[in-house]
């Protein structure tokens, strides 16, 4: 903005000549040179892809915030009947991506006696954060695997090259690599631009097996041995479904298949590239657990996992009751949130399908402790991570790490247009647009990125300090209060009883498990079971 200030005082000067002498030529220097001078600095400059993209009239949005009453911005995002559902201000991330100061003044901005607010205790002894562990690791590998990975508490959530600029990849895989965290591939495939920048993959594998398919959409056992054996691949994900839409297959408009993509993805230009809703490698629980035991052998030995939205409850117990049956986990379960996503999806998927992600998390740990699983088990919780405390109360919740894809989208200069899948991006994120693309400047951006998680990151550290807790592993349910109404409150302990290790290995079972344990069996995932 301090250049503008410079051009526009410059402008009143020559705006004051040219009317003193009342020149006609001088008018039409004044009218055109600052326009010229501010283009081309919105041009050179890295910092806002959306003035390098529409140099000028770009400002026009940073105009209108400046002339807007100087409060604390939070926005909204609600449910289809209005009310508040999360609240994070977009200010905070692109403070935190820039390592400007985050701080406000006058106390807490939101309503603490409106139901649904949340609240970590503190302790009358706390910690020093600044002592702590500023980027806690989270070793992921369970008895069978040979090649564990040592997470950071907060990565980079599945993002595909496709539905993301190749900038964009660029930027997030460097910003990884600068930070010390993952990033997930996205059921897109293995690009280029995830393994150029040299930072910790996490690929996932969906139902359209990118990168490792065959002619047919058949999972392709040599091209998957291959590139996962790729020292840059720590880890590898198998998508069961998505929080955006689950039970619905992944969607890249044919607008947005470059040849370059369909190389990758082993697809064809001109059409739309839809995921199958299922896989074709498995279609049983145990054949599940198999599948993951010959992905593992495959990739040397590499933690593998699996993604989820929670749906019907007696399908996960299924697959925990494939676990114990085969003697064969997986290494990481990632739990999606019905409220996540970042790309586009049929309203209603969005709306009304899938387990929000609190009561999600809550029940997969208690499943696997039932089943006494956990221990050997890491859980990633993915939806609308944001902030330090979002971290917090998902590790309360029983996750072991958090992954985040819409906070390092808004790192990167995302400014939620809604164009994602249009193809005309503003901030060349979400494009395939080489016009627009080039707009995001990959050297500033990843540094962005990396500040983003550093500064989150040792947010979620000082919380736990001020809690006197002194390693992520120690937080529970007891630690986050929220209210229920005007005059209760309640823990997530007392939201969420903590299930006892083994209480599902054989009956009786828990009150409200009797059903689901009984209709749930390792040989189908068959939901059309009705209660009576």
């Amino acid at each position: 903005m301090r250049s503008f200030y410079n051009v526009s005082i410059a402008t009143l000067l020559v705006t004051a000549v040219a009317t003193y002498f009342w020149n006609p030529f001088m008018w039409s220097l004044v009218l055109t040179i600052p326009i010229i001078l501010i283009g081309i600095m919105d041009i050179t400059q890295p910092a806002h892809s959306l003035r390098r993209n529409f140099p000028v009239i770009g400002r026009m949005r940073w105009w209108a915030e400046w002339m807007r009453p100087k409060i604390y911005q939070y926005f909204v995002e609600s449910d289809t009947d209005g009310t508040p559902f999360n609240r994070m201000s977009r200010s905070v991330i692109y403070q935190r991506a820039k390592k400007v100061n985050d701080t406000t003044p006058f106390g807490t901005q939101l309503n603490v006696y409106e139901v649904g607010y949340e609240w970590l205790n503190h302790s009358i002894a706390p910690l020093d954060g600044h002592k702590m562990e500023q980027n806690p690791r989270v070793i992921v590998g369970g008895p069978d695997c040979k090649q564990p990975y040592s997470a950071s508490i907060l990565n980079i959530s599945a993002m595909s090259f496709g539905s993301l600029s190749k900038n964009a990849i660029l930027a997030l895989n460097g910003g990884s690599k600068l930070g010390n965290f993952a990033h997930n591939t996205g059921e897109g495939g293995l690009s280029p631009y995830h393994l150029e920048p040299g930072g910790d993959v996490i690929w996932q594998i969906g139902t359209g097996y990118f990168g490792c398919r065959n002619r047919e959409g058949e999972f392709n056992a040599e091209k998957f041995a291959e590139r996962s054996q790729l020292p840059n691949v720590k880890m590898i994900e198998i998508k069961l479904s998505q929080g955006a839409k689950p039970g619905h297959g992944g969607i890249l408009p044919a607008k947005k298949v470059t040849s370059e993509i369909a190389e990758i993805r082993h697809v064809e230009m001109g059409k739309d590239v839809l995921s199958p809703p299922a896989h074709t490698a498995f279609t049983t629980p145990i054949e599940l657990m198999y599948f993951i035991k010959k992905l593992r052998a495959l990739s040397g030995g590499k933690p593998i996992g699996f993604k989820l939205c929670v749906g019907r409850k007696l399908q996960f117990i299924a697959i925990c009751k494939a676990m114990v049956k085969t003697g064969i986990m997986p290494d990481f379960i990632t739990v999606d949130g019905g409220e996540g996503g970042t790309g586009a999806a049929p309203l209603e998927f969005s709306n009304y399908v899938g387990m929000p992600l609190r009561d999600a998390l809550a029940f997969v740990h208690d499943a696997l402790n039932g089943f006494a699983l956990k221990r050997h088990i890491r859980i990633i919780a993915s939806g609308k991570v944001s902030t330090g405390f979002d971290i917090v109360k998902n590790l309360s919740l029983g996750a072991d790490m958090c992954n985040s894809a819409r906070a390092m989208m808004l790192s990167l200069g995302c400014i939620q247009a809604l164009e994602c899948n249009t193809n005309r991006c503003p901030t060349g994120v979400a494009t395939q647009d080489q016009n627009l693309m080039k707009g995001l400047d990959v050297a500033d951006k990843r540094v962005r990125v990396s500040n983003f998680h550093e500064e989150t990151v040792k947010s979620a550290v000082e919380l736990m300090a001020a809690s006197g807790i002194d390693h992520p592993r120690k937080i529970h349910r007891s630690f986050i209060y929220r209210r229920i109404s005007a005059s209760q409150i309640q823990t997530y302990a007392e939201m969420y009883p903590n299930m006892l290790r083994g209480a599902l290995l054989e009956a009786p079972f828990p009150q409200g498990w009797e059903l689901d344990m009984m209709h749930s069996s390792e040989e189908t995932f068959d939901a059309s079971i009705a209660y009576a």
